[in-house]
């Protein structure tokens, strides 16, 4: 088993040293879709581009490297589809265990003329993001969970059978079962053994319920390493099973239509950089006791997650299958609701005194496995900087307080409505729509011009299954109209 990277590089000077013995290496960035698009440079090629960068051209396709619908400010046929600059991130030096321990680094995407971060570049809007909580002293923390289907298949099998009828991995609903990862043990620890070497550290790995499904939760850090960490880990999933045990995970968010889907939730915290300590804990009085453990920044931060969630849906449900997900009787958020301790809500809560003090925090649970991780943190972190900067009030109740015995049906059916008018986007295209809106508070805290960017993605994917002709349409309507 390889070591973690013994140290991070601080200057160019020590990344010579590190790769002293090694003759390539290999870089990649994220996509909009939260694809990691790379190359492997030979290292000399690889040092020379330490200072300025290099070319690359990304961002004018989708996922299938399909021109987009509508052409984009970046990388349309107008300007030829020319270079962005590609910067490598020294302090994401890593070592890739099942790649016989090849040189790896992240890549941010800059402007060409003006030098500036690209605005489209995920990992550059999280860092810009960052940059103003810094400013305000505090050090925005974040961890993550995925659940993820895994087959008995690899892309050539999946491609013979048209994707249909996958073999699951295990049979049955066994959530947290000790049995069934016994039968797969050597994928099973796999995964810890080698993420641990490829310095994406996992708290816990178990089963979840359906046939081959695990929960695999990060460890808790701060947000920029949970997105590299998350986006790192889906990719070293997927490379593990096919690779090694011939295992194909999925991250879709709903693979079966009628079995649940696949979460990503995401925990938030802010830490204070002058003392170290959880800002949102605190014991103060307020309207709900349900708040009674909540700081005032963590109430202010709530309430702009609250306020901005319906027109940042499509960070969170980037898709068209997303929406699947987001169905009554299936433990997903339907409506904007907070609630303390409660996982029907759309924001859980969760403090004393069912933690501890010091790991106060809110799970965002709208998120599905199919996040890219760097716009899914960002757009929720905006909306809760928008929140603080506002000192916004949290204006609707939490759910908990909807459930209980002591008020009075009329108070209930009223309370209960007012969750009711706030439901969130049944589909990619409604979602998309919210969010390009004028005066969308995603357009507030992101900018109109990746709004506008990322929009237009999001209607080109919806296009395409607009226009898509389904399994589903041909055996009900083939013969029978």
């Amino acid at each position: 088993m390889s070591n973690i990277p013994e140290k991070i590089p601080q200057n160019i000077e020590e990344v010579k040293k590190l790769l002293e013995n090694d003759h390539r290496i290999k870089v990649a960035g994220v996509d909009v879709d939260g694809i990691l698009r790379g190359k492997i440079l030979v290292k000399s090629k690889f040092l020379s581009t330490l200072e300025d960068g290099f070319g690359i051209v990304i961002f004018g396709w989708d996922m299938h490297d399909k021109t987009y619908t509508e052409e984009l400010e970046i990388s349309n046929c107008d300007n030829g589809y020319a270079d962005i600059v590609a910067k490598v991130d020294i302090s994401t030096y890593r070592r890739i265990p099942w790649e016989d321990n090849i040189p790896f680094f992240l890549l941010t995407f800059y402007d060409p003329t003006t030098k500036e971060p690209l605005y489209v570049c995920p990992r550059g809007l999280l860092k810009n993001i960052l940059n103003k909580y810094e400013e305000l002293g505090l050090k925005p923390m974040c961890g993550a969970e995925f659940e993820f289907f895994s087959f008995k298949e690899t892309p050539e099998t999946m491609a013979a059978k048209q994707y249909n009828s996958p073999v699951p991995l295990t049979q049955g609903m066994f959530g947290y079962s000790l049995l069934r990862p016994t039968s797969n043990q050597n994928f099973f620890y796999d995964i810890f053994d080698e993420l641990k070497s490829f310095n994406v550290n996992l708290e816990a790995l178990h089963t979840e319920t359906g046939p081959g499904v695990y929960e695999a939760a990060l460890a808790y850090s701060p947000a920029m390493d949970m997105a590299d960490s998350a986006t790192l880990f889906k990719l070293a999933i997927k490379q593990i099973g096919i690779l090694r045990h011939g295992i194909m995970s999925c991250f879709m968010a709903k693979p079966h239509a009628d079995l649940p889907g696949c979460s990503g939730h995401l925990h938030f915290s802010l830490k204070s950089i002058e003392t170290g300590e959880n800002i949102f804990a605190k014991k103060d009085s307020s309207e709900w006791k349900d708040t009674k453990f909540m700081s005032d920044t963590m109430k202010h931060f709530l309430a702009g997650i609250l306020v901005g969630l319906p027109s940042i849906m499509p960070f969170l449900a980037p898709t068209v299958n997303s929406y699947k997900r987001l169905v009554e009787n299936y433990w997903a958020p339907i409506n904007v609701s907070w609630g303390l301790e409660n996982r029907t809500a759309a924001i859980r809560v969760i403090s004393p005194p069912t933690s501890s003090a010091s790991a106060t925090r809110i799970e965002m649970r709208v998120s599905g496995a199919d996040i890219n991780p760097y716009l899914a943190i960002s757009a929720t972190l905006a909306c809760g900087l928008y929140g603080i900067e506002n000192k916004l009030p949290i204006l609707m109740p939490p759910l908990s307080h909807v459930n209980k015995e002591i008020i009075t049906p009329e108070e209930k059916m009223n309370l209960l409505a007012q969750h009711q008018e706030k439901r969130l986007a049944k589909n990619l295209q409604e979602a998309t729509h919210t969010m390009m809106a004028k005066d969308s508070i995603a357009r507030k805290v992101l900018g109109d011009r990746f709004v506008d960017h990322f929009g237009k993605t999001r209607l080109h994917e919806w296009k395409l299954w607009e226009t898509t002709v389904t399994n589903w349409e041909i055996k009900r309507y083939f013969e029978t109209v």
